[in-house]
């Protein structure tokens, strides 16, 4: 007498299987959520990079065009330099650059006075609409950067010395209004990134 044989599954084979596509399912979705996760975080290393990289070209530009023009003080008592960084001072540098650009064709110099400073972590760019200010004169400030530590410069003199201020105590007085660095370097402290540095040569 033979034995038909039976093609339906049995009950295990149905929960063996069930098992089985709960644990892909699972390690699917484990996997997505990773890729995801991944996504996520080089998005956001992408738009950091994107914004230290901004912040580099516009200090970048303004110290690569420094002007040798000094600009009055505020109380237009005394002249502050051309380019003008101290460890001390209100900006961590300040200077006078050519090339500003005027698409409207306004009646004003292509000279531009800019500053940065770090204020509460954050990069910020100030920029003047004349150069010998008062304090009735406010600036347009942007904001470049954040979760920044600390920013510093080191400049070097045609003779290849280097300083950490400028101008060096070398050219105090008043052949230091209009000298301008041979070379600048900008030097970012990052938390995430640690040092950025990028090293100019300015066009005498």
């Amino acid at each position: 007498m033979s034995r038909r044989l039976s093609s339906a599954f049995t009950l295990i084979e149905v929960l063996v299987a069930l098992a089985v596509f709960g644990v892909l399912s699972m390690l699917a979705y484990a996997t997505l959520g990773s890729t995801l996760a991944n996504a996520d975080y080089l998005s956001d290393r992408m738009d950091r990079l994107q914004s230290i990289q901004r912040a580099m070209r516009y200090l970048s530009t303004d110290i690569l065009q420094a002007a040798p023009r000094p600009v009055r003080s505020e109380l237009g008592d005394s002249y502050v330099p051309a380019v003008y960084s101290t460890l001390s001072g209100d900006f961590a540098i300040e200077l006078t650059h050519s090339g500003w650009s005027n698409p409207a064709g306004l009646r004003r110099g292509t000279f531009q006075r800019v500053a940065y400073r770090i204020e509460d972590g954050t990069l910020l760019r100030f920029h003047w609409s004349v150069l010998d200010r008062t304090y009735a004169n406010n600036p347009v400030v942007t904001e470049l950067l954040d979760d920044v530590d600390a920013i510093y410069f080191r400049f070097y003199a045609a003779s290849g010395e280097a300083s950490e201020i400028w101008p060096p105590q070398t050219q105090a007085g008043g052949g230091g209004l209009r000298s301008r660095p041979r070379a600048a370097e900008i030097i970012l402290s990052l938390p995430d990134q640690g040092e950025v540095t990028r090293l100019l040569e300015v066009a005498l």
